[in-house]
C-alpha cells in the first residue's frame, strides 16, 4: 500500500529545502589523518571518537575499484566509519583514488598483492597492534579474500566480505548480458585497451542499471517519504556516492570481463594471480560473508556461495541482512543489522 507523508509541516519544510538547494544531509566525512601516501592508494586513520575507550583489534576497510571510499562513509547517521568508531574500535581505510590512463596495466594481482599487504602491514605498525580485521565491500571483499588466501603470513587477525559475489552465474543481470558477449566482445575488448579502461560515466551507468527500478521512481519516492528527513539524507548521501564514481583500469576490467562473461574463475575458488594460483581453501582465518536480501549485482545465491569455498576456515559466519548492493553496507537499515552482526563477528575474534 503506497505510503504518504503524515506530518505535512514536515513535509513543507523538507520539501522547501530541497527546492531551495540546500542540504538536508550531513555530509561531513568523518575526521581522519593521512598516514602514508603511496603511488596507488593513501592509508587514513579515522579519529576516536571523544569519551569512548578503544578495545579490540583495529579494522581496516577496502572498497572496490570504480566505486569511492565514500560508501564507507555516505553520511552522519549513516557512515560504517562512524558506527565502528562509537563502538571503540580503531578504524583505517585504504583508498585507490582515482583511476586514469596510467593506470591501465594494473590487474588485480597489484592490489590483491602489492596495495592491500602494505595497508595491512602499515596498519598493524602505526596501531602497535598484532594484527588488523580486514573488511571489504563488494569488489573490495573479493580482494579482501584472495589477499587473505595468497598472503598466510600477513598480520590478518579476520577476513570480511560484503556484497561480494562469487558465483557470477547466479547473477541474473550477468546472465541476461552474456549472449551479448558472443555479439560484441571482441568490440569491448578492444575499446577498453584504446580508452586504458572503462571512463568513470559507464561505470555510474551500470551502478544506476543495477537498481534501475529505484532510479526510475526515485522522484515518487522523494514526495512519499517527504516528511522523513532521514530518507531524504540518505537519498543525497547516495546522489554523492554516485556523482564520484571512478573509471577501471583496463587490464583489471579485462580479467574481471573474462571471469565475468566466460569462465566464472571466481566460483572455482582458485584464480590465476602474478604467475600462481590462489585458492580461497588456503584462508585459515576467520571469515564473515555478508549478503544483501535485496541486491540485484551481488544475490544470496551468489555470495554465499563463498561460504562453500572456504574450505579451511575455522569459522565461516554468513550473515543475511536487508538491503540492496550498498543498503546492505550503508543503507538506512545497516545500523540495526549489518553493523552490529559485523562487530559481533570481530569482538569474538579479537581475543
Amino acid at each position: 500500500m503506497p505510503r504518504f507523508p503524515r506530518d505535512l509541516g514536515a513535509a513543507a519544510a523538507n520539501l522547501g529545502d530541497k527546492v531551495r538547494r540546500r542540504p538536508i544531509a550531513d555530509l561531513r566525512p568523518m575526521p581522519r589523518t593521512r598516514i602514508e601516501r603511496t603511488e596507488h592508494a593513501t592509508l587514513y586513520r579515522y579519529d576516536s571518537a571523544p569519551g569512548v575507550t578503544t578495545h579490540g583489534r583495529p579494522l581496516l576497510l577496502v572498497p572496490p575499484l570504480a566505486a569511492p571510499a565514500l560508501a564507507f562513509d555516505l553520511r552522519r547517521g549513516g557512515s560504517v566509519v562512524e558506527y565502528f568508531v562509537q563502538q571503540g574500535r580503531t578504524v583505517y581505510l585504504v583508498d585507490y583514488g582515482p583511476v586514469n590512463f596510467r593506470h591501465k596495466d594494473l590487474g588485480i594481482e597489484h592490489w590483491v598483492d602489492t596495495v592491500i599487504p602494505a595497508a595491512v602491514e602499515t596498519a598493524v605498525e602505526h596501531s602497535g597492534a598484532d594484527s588488523v580485521h580486514l573488511a571489504g565491500w563488494s569488489l573490495g571483499g573479493i580482494f579482501t579474500m584472495f589477499t587473505t588466501a595468497a598472503h598466510p603470513l600477513l598480520p590478518i587477525a579476520s577476513a570480511t566480505a560484503v556484497a561480494s559475489p562469487f558465483d557470477l552465474r547466479a547473477v541474473p543481470l550477468l546472465a541476461l548480458a552474456r549472449p551479448l558477449d558472443a555479439v560484441g566482445g571482441q568490440l569491448v575488448g578492444a575499446t577498453y585497451r584504446t580508452l586504458g579502461g572503462v571512463p568513470a560515466p559507464l561505470t555510474r551507468l551500470g551502478f544506476q542499471l543495477s537498481a534501475f527500478d529505484k532510479y526510475l521512481t526515485k522522484p515518487v519516492s522523494m514526495l512519499m517519504h517527504a516528511d522523513d528527513r532521514d530518507f531524504l539524507a540518505q537519498l543525497e548521501g547516495v546522489d554523492r556516492f554516485m556523482s564520484n564514481m571512478y573509471a577501471y583500469p583496463g587490464r583489471t576490467f579485462g580479467q574481471l570481463y573474462h571471469v565475468i562473461m566466460r569462465s566464472n574463475e571466481f566460483a572455482t575458488g582458485a584464480m590465476e594471480l602474478g604467475g600462481r594460483s590462489v585458492r580461497l581453501a588456503a584462508v585459515d582465518k576467520p571469515v564473515c560473508v555478508v549478503a544483501g536480501l535485496n541486491d540485484t549485482l551481488a544475490p544470496l545465491k551468489a555470495v554465499r556461495h563463498l561460504v562453500d569455498l572456504l574450505t579451511g576456515s575455522p569459522d565461516v559466519q554468513l550473515v543475511q541482512a536487508p538491503g540492496g548492493h550498498l543498503g546492505v553496507l550503508s543503507g538506512r537499515g545497516a545500523r540495526r543489522t549489518t553493523w552490529p552482526a559485523i562487530e559481533g563477528f570481530l569482538a569474538r575474534h579479537d581475543a
